[in-house]
């Protein structure tokens, strides 16, 4: 009964064999018990000796293994047979692969040996040795990880050349072992930043020096080589200052589009955190604008290396490389932005107090030439972003309406009262001005509020959507970065409708919007604006229709008036051609005598679209602003 047992049982394991291959070898049953254990970490099925002959505990061996790791541990493993295992006398070898999944799903694979013996045994036991894991490594060494940096590639302009790339910097800084006189040191970096328009918080140097470790080297600002220059010979010689070099990409000035590119510095927790395993400790990263949107393109992709850092002779660590994945450069973005354009309107702003904003396009195809946001550059792209009331800037859209209904003409004459009242609601002008009736385009030369509120039921609120859309206002933009196209007011009431008309009520745009729409009058149809050339935005919208030309012909003359002889006589004489415009001015607070001023218009193939916040009339703040940007520009 027995041996029927034995035989049926031997038959089993025959056939077993025969169908899947296995191996009754007991060396080759022991490698596949330690590496099923080795990455099961699980070794206590298996037996161990050292290269020297001597028992070694399975745990032991397994605590050993982990400390190999070094950097790799916790990256998934993968340990195979690789051949067949060869027998000689007590001893035994068994090829293997050692496969690594690295961070950023780098495969890191090669061959290995594992040893195995019977000799002085109870059965076969694997020969635990480093050189398991990877065939140079010793005894208390480890696998260590080493970042190879991509480079980062640059923003370009329409014609391929570089906006933004790679400039020295210099990191101005403290360590406070350094320090002799804590407040007078601040007092003096504060004069020299000051010096050369950098404005640094220091109001927290003193709790940073209290935390920090006597020799740590505390940021304070990285500067261009042009600014550092002029401070070199002042700043350097301050007991507690500390400097370093680095290479960081900039645009061709601080201000230049600053909001609308964003930055390129170091890493924070908080980034590192939202893309675990892409950045590291020591990264730079995008912040803000398109360095931010577009990060992961113009980052590209570090490469790694797999190194044994080992003490030289000299007491350096020296490292032995043992794989390297290469790093992918970033891919460069190209916009539309023109560096002649585009300083002029930081020069345009940089004098003024007030926060502002300025945008231009080029009319005969939409692109965005300009995008400056000041005094401080930095921060929200309010040019793009913003959501205000647009005020007289506004009769633009409303006047193209009713001439192109066929409503009224430039020359009907309509009556400017000083005040008109719709349902209980009065409005008036700003200062008081009463032109009594004087025909239409004197009426929007001089910015009439009552005028227009006494035609708004003439345009209606279906008219007042119409000829929005048809100057692009609340259309779905896709400029490949944030920006806001407006939302105009439905005018469901007969109120909401007359404050609508002249820029009030619940209608909010961007500077962007507005130029947009002043481009559309000047060309005759609407396009939408356009950044981003490469990668190419994947929804923007079509051109418009062609717009109504004799509409258009009579708006163009009164908004070359608005500068003959209207409310923006200031640029009657401006370098580069005939102005054509409108100004705003935009109450944005019940019961507050604050205002935004605006101005809106073209020059040539230059349409612009200006808003200072808090700025007043548009003639008192956005005129000059406009002034300053095209003697700049021309």
């Amino acid at each position: 009964m027995r041996r029927s047992s034995a035989g049926l049982a031997a038959l089993l394991l025959a056939a077993s064999c025969g169908l899947t291959a296995c191996s009754s070898d007991p060396a080759e049953d022991s490698v596949t018990a330690f590496l099923s254990g080795w990455t099961g970490g699980k070794l206590d099925d298996v037996g161990f000796v050292t290269a020297a002959g001597g028992k070694i505990a399975a745990n032991e061996v397994q605590s050993q293994l982990t400390a190999l790791y070094g950097d790799l541990a916790g990256q998934p493993i993968a340990v195979t047979t690789a051949g067949a295992t060869e027998e000689t006398g007590d001893n035994a070898s068994t090829p293997i692969t050692v496969k690594w999944t690295l961070p950023g799903d780098v495969e890191w694979s090669y061959r290995s040996t594992v040893r195995s013996t019977k000799a002085g045994t109870d059965g076969w036991s694997v020969v635990w040795e480093p050189a398991i894991v990877q065939q140079d490594l010793a005894a208390g060494e480890k696998l260590r990880l080493r970042r190879v940096a991509a480079t980062r590639a640059g923003i370009l302009d329409a014609k391929g050349q570089v906006l933004v790339g790679p400039q020295k910097v210099t990191i101005v800084g403290v360590s406070p072992e350094r320090i002799t006189d804590l407040p007078k040191l601040q007092q003096d970096l504060a004069t020299l930043f000051r010096r050369i328009n950098v404005d640094v918080d220091l109001s927290d140097l003193k709790d940073r020096v209290d935390k920090a470790d006597p020799g740590a080297f505390l940021d304070l600002i990285s500067l261009r080589q042009s600014d550092y220059q002029k401070i070199r010979a002042e700043v350097r010689p301050l007991p507690g200052t500390v400097f370093r070099d680095e290479i960081r990409q900039l645009a061709p000035t601080r201000a230049f589009a600053r909001a609308l590119l964003g930055t390129v510095d170091a890493a924070t927790e908080e980034d590192i955190a939202a893309k675990p395993g892409v950045l590291l400790a020591g990264d730079q990263t995008g912040h803000g604008g398109l360095q931010q949107k577009y990060d992961d393109t113009l980052r590209g992709t570090a490469g790694l290396s797999v190194v044994i850092a080992r003490e030289a002779a000299d007491g350096a660590t020296e490292d032995t490389k043992l794989f390297t994945s290469e790093p992918v450069a970033g891919k460069p973005i190209k916009v539309t932005l023109d560096t002649k354009v585009q300083n002029a309107a930081d020069t345009a702003l940089a004098a003024e107090k007030q926060p502002s904003s300025l945008v231009a396009i080029r009319v005969s195809d939409g692109a965005v030439l300009a995008s400056a946001n000041g005094p401080e550059p930095g921060g929200v792209n309010t040019a793009f972003t913003g959501q205000v009331p647009p005020g007289s800037t506004f009769k633009m859209i409303s006047a193209y309406g009713l001439l192109a209904r066929d409503v009224i003409t430039a020359d009907t004459a309509v009556d400017c009262p000083k005040t008109v009242t719709v349902d209980g609601r009065e409005f008036k002008n700003s200062h008081d001005q009463a032109l009594g009736k004087v025909p239409f385009h004197v009426d929007f030369a001089k910015s009439c509020n009552t005028a227009f509120a006494g035609l708004a039921p003439k345009l209606g609120s279906a008219g007042l959507q119409e000829a929005s859309a048809a100057l692009g206002l609340g259309g779905k933009w896709d400029l490949g970065v944030d920006a806001y196209p407006g939302q105009v007011s439905d005018g469901g009431t007969a109120t909401e409708l007359a404050a609508a008309v002249f820029g009030q009520g619940s209608t909010v745009v961007s500077p962007l919007a507005m130029a947009g729409a002043t481009a559309a009058v000047a060309k005759g149809q609407f396009q939408q604006p356009k950044l981003l050339l490469d990668p190419a935005p994947a929804a923007a919208l079509p051109a418009g229709p062609q717009l109504d030309q004799d509409a258009l012909g009579e708006l163009r003359a009164m908004m070359r008036e608005v500068v003959t002889g209207g409310t923006a006589t200031a640029l009657r004489n401006v370098p580069g051609g005939a102005v054509h415009g409108k100004t705003g001015t935009a109450e944005f607070q019940t019961g507050s005598e604050d205002t935004h001023s605006w101005f809106i218009g073209y020059q040539g193939d230059v349409a612009f679209a200006v808003m200072v916040q808090k700025g007043g009339a548009g003639s008192e703040a956005a005129v000059p602003v406009v002034q300053r940007f095209l003697t700049a520009l021309n």
